[in-house]
């Protein structure tokens, strides 16, 4: 692209023109272009100049000076196996060999044929949080890695040992060796981070370390169903593949989170991202530095939301708790007393609003720890005392066969026995009663609450069922008492839950 050329003629124009307003505006009354009163004396004022702002705007060029010399680059090598194309060509001919060179086992073979190993590697970043070396990233960017290299800021490649993972918070803990103690970040109170604060992230966004972008916290206590921990900070500074594990700061430099996770239709930045609390992350690395894995309380009770029906249904002043949807056996739970269908509304001091509360709060607590479980039963609350185990790292839905159903109801199910249900092929655990969801009529509330075929009813609100008949009585009696709602207690492939449904209003009386 050519720069514009303007003709010398115009150029002349153009200077005499400048001329002739410069002159219009130094000269008293010149050409009528400017009048100043015939009694002004003295110099007249000049123009304002435009005034600086008298409070800078706000950067963050002193905090990232201090905080971007501990933060690292991670390189996880991992070793994948190759897919095994199939060739349209003979195996062995000159055919068969260039299809596989250029679509497919570009590593080539082994011996017996199978396809070469290939090696990839994935980026990630990370942070120090002691001077001794220990890196902090996320489980995601390390996991399966047979070796990971660690890049500082000043351009050195350090080899890392993994000194311990916990996949359940997505946090990983390594260690470098310097020869010298590094410089270290630490990490702060997130719970004292307030929506709409602003917020920093470093990383390696794209292979491009270090990287600053900033934004503000959008939200907190994010559950974005990675695990039964989710607790996330929503921010919206711009985070991309690559800033996995790297360090979320305020403006005080302290960390307050670890970025791991972007919501994106594109795979690009939109402007929502999430961070791992940093007192999440403090307890979860003290204990993998302590043990090289995380020790967590264990109750066994599953649970679920309560929703509006559910709570009605419950004789639940709010829709809030958690809904215990079974008890395993000789678990702390059980022992305890807890039962399904109650709602756990506390872990001892711990008000408890969600299934997630109280996974979190058991999970806080150790081994053998004893406390106590609020929980409302039958309408009325209950206490129950609980000793915590430890927890433990570690199953085609049957159809309903028979359209012997003793009742199609008003929620739009039809009923039979678990022996005419095995009959059809039905596979139920040894020991349970209930009642054998055989059909589900469409556009009713039971196929709108989700209830399908092959699903057992064990329960009734607080009330256990033995067959159909026991079931239909049970279903008029809630719906008749609640208000058109029944919590219904399900098992469905060997788990168990509970189901509110809601009768139209119509048949709700009677």
């Amino acid at each position: 692209m050519h720069a514009m050329t303007i003709p010398s003629n115009r150029r002349r124009r153009g200077a005499a023109l400048g001329a002739m307003l410069l002159a219009g505006t130094a000269l008293t009354g010149a050409a009528g272009w400017l009048t100043i009163p015939a009694f002004a004396e003295g110099p007249q004022p000049a123009a304002p100049a435009v005034a600086a702002p008298a409070v800078p705007l706000p950067g963050f060029g002193d905090l990232v000076a201090r905080v971007r010399p501990a933060v690292v680059t991670i390189t996880a090598t991992e070793r994948a196996q190759a897919e095994n194309v199939n060739s349209p060509f003979p195996e062995g001919s000159q055919q068969d060999q260039m299809f596989r060179r250029y679509f497919g086992d570009q590593g080539g073979r082994e011996e017996g044929g199978k396809p070469q190993a290939r090696v990839q590697q994935a980026l990630g970043s990370g942070f120090i949080v002691d001077a001794d070396g220990h890196v902090v990233t996320n489980n995601h960017v390390v996991e399966g890695a047979t070796q990971v290299k660690v890049t500082l800021d000043d351009g050195r490649e350090l080899t890392a040992k993994i000194v311990g993972r916990d996949p359940r918070t997505d946090l990983a803990l390594l260690k470098v060796e310097a020869g010298a103690p590094l410089p270290f970040l630490n990490l702060g109170n997130s719970d004292a981070a307030r929506v709409g604060d602003w917020v920093v992230a470093v990383g390696n966004p794209y292979g491009l370390g270090g990287t600053v972008t900033a934004g503000i916290l959008s939200a907190r206590g994010r559950d974005i169903h990675s695990g039964p921990y989710d607790d996330f900070l929503q921010i919206d500074a711009p985070i991309n593949r690559g800033n996995s594990g790297g360090p979320l700061f305020a403006q005080d430099g302290s960390v307050i989170g670890v970025n791991t996770a972007i919501f994106s239709p594109s795979g690009g930045s939109i402007g929502i991202g999430f961070a791992i609390p940093s007192n999440l992350v403090t307890t979860v690395v003290a204990q993998l530095k302590a043990n090289g894995h995380v020790e967590r309380g264990y109750l066994g009770a599953t649970t679920q939301p309560v929703d509006p029906t559910m709570a009605r249904a419950l004789h639940l002043p709010k829709p809030e708790g958690a809904l215990v949807a079974g008890v395993e056996e000789n678990s702390p739970a059980s022992r305890a007393g807890l039962r399904p269908g109650d709602v756990v509304t506390a872990l001892g001091e711990t008000p408890v609003h969600s299934p997630r509360d109280l996974a979190r709060a058991v999970a806080a607590l150790r081994e053998g720890t004893s406390t106590s479980l609020t929980a409302r039963r039958d309408g009325r609350e209950t206490r129950l005392d609980v000793r915590l185990a430890a927890l433990r790292e570690g199953g085609d839905t049957a159809r309903g066969g028979t359209e012997e159903a003793r009742s199609r109801g008003r929620i739009g199910i039809g009923l039979a026995t678990l022996q005419e249900a095995e009959r059809a092929g039905l596979e139920v655990p040894r020991g349970t009663e209930g009642a054998v969801i055989a059909s589900v009529r469409p556009d009713s509330p039971a196929g709108e609450a989700g209830l399908r075929p092959g699903d057992v009813i064990t329960a009734v609100g607080g009330k256990a069922v033995k067959d159909p008949d026991g079931a239909v009585s049970a279903i008029r009696e809630a719906l008749s008492a609640n208000d058109g709602a029944v919590a219904l207690q399900l098992l469905r492939d060997g788990q168990r839950a509970f189901v509110a449904v809601e009768a139209p209003s119509g048949s709700r009386q009677g």
